[in-house]
């Protein structure tokens, strides 16, 4: 299954340690994320189109409240990149 380039970065970010939290109004209804590199850095290359894409995708799932994350499924989905560290 082919991948845009939004979310293949968005999985490379999640594969290395990063984490999405979803930020909800007073009915529970989802409003805005919060996309954290493995820093803790804030990036803002992720949107709740392509969050509920990859969630569709069942490339990220959350686990007892806690933020969304990359699952097996993901890391398949992912290609590798070289780290540029």
């Amino acid at each position: 299954m082919d991948i845009s380039r939004d979310e293949q970065r968005v999985l490379h970010a999640l594969a290395q340690g990063g984490r999405i939290a979803l930020l909800k109004d007073h009915r529970g209804k989802p409003i805005g994320l919060e996309f954290f590199n493995r820093e803790g850095w804030l990036m803002y290359n992720c949107d709740l189109r392509l969050f509920r894409k990859l969630k569709a995708k069942k490339a990220i799932a959350s686990a007892n409240g806690k933020p969304y994350r990359i699952t097996r499924r993901g890391l398949e989905l992912v290609r590798s990149q070289v780290d540029n560290r």
